[in-house]
């Protein structure tokens, strides 16, 4: 997996499996493109792979925007001339309620981020794709967007139409040399699931997660390095024959999904 001389671009990369990849991707000698709201934790992930030896830039952007997604991929073009692969993976996981009782407000800013921000990321990276004549895609769907799980009306359906997406991208652009596939993490050791087990249990979230993990038949949740794995084979050439798939990567959790009832999101 030798990504020198080419060009990565990442969203949702200040923190989290967002980070792991993009580090990953600077490791191997890509030229990379953060994005991410989160200003500092962006611009000190940049030093910290400057200081690698890598060579990045940071584009602060709202995904949910078209005039910020417009302008990530003329960042990226500026600072670098092509975009050869990108892992559109910026989400976030909203609050936890019944579907009967979920705030409206709440439902369309995660649909925002998450269907709108995927959407708009292929609508703009993809023409750039076109026009080189090849490319790699690797959106962040989830587990979520393969099995439902109560509580989380809008991210589920947000994650199932990740999923269509990737696979009606992918259907178009095949024979143009640009594959497009999913990734479908589920219990990740980051942020977002420490959020989540917050709202289940917030006077003992650590024991949600002691409790989940446990359940599940790799006995632990991943790691975003793992994550990252996955995307950079997908985004590479040992994966030169695939295109509109989706990948678990999940400890094992939905091959056997019995007894398992806290809430799950990369």
């Amino acid at each position: 997996m030798n990504f020198a001389g080419k060009v990565a671009l990442i969203t949702g990369a200040a923190n989290g499996i967002g980070l792991a990849v993009a580090t990953g991707f600077a490791k191997r000698g890509a030229k990379v493109v953060l994005v991410d709201r989160d200003t500092a934790n962006g611009a000190a992930a940049v030093e910290a792979i400057r200081a690698a030896g890598g060579t990045a830039i940071f584009v602060a952007a709202d995904v949910t925007k078209s005039a910020d997604v417009r302008g990530y991929v003329k960042a990226a073009l500026d600072a670098y001339g092509r975009i050869d692969c990108f892992h559109n993976n910026a989400g976030i996981e909203g609050k936890l309620a019944p579907t009967a009782e979920y705030d409206e407000d709440m439902f369309d800013t995660v649909m925002a981020v998450n269907v709108r921000g995927v959407f708009l990321g292929l609508r703009h990276v993809l023409p750039v794709m076109l026009e080189q004549g090849g490319g790699a895609v690797v959106n962040t769907a989830s587990i979520a967007g393969m099995v439902g799980t109560a509580g989380m009306p809008a991210y589920v359906a947000s994650k199932h139409a990740v999923m269509g997406l990737t696979k009606v991208a992918a259907a178009e652009v095949g024979k143009s040399g640009i594959r497009v596939n999913a990734i479908c993490p589920g219990p990740i050791d980051t942020r977002m699931v420490q959020d989540l087990a917050k709202q289940v249990s917030p006077n003992n979230p650590g024991a949600v997660q002691e409790r989940y993990g446990a359940s599940l038949p790799l006995g632990r949740y991943g790691t975003a390095d793992e994550v990252a794995n996955l995307v950079l084979f997908l985004s590479s050439d040992l994966a030169s024959n695939i295109t509109g798939a989706q990948y678990p990567i999940d400890g094992g959790r939905t091959a056997a999904p019995a007894g398992v009832s806290a809430p799950v999101v990369e």
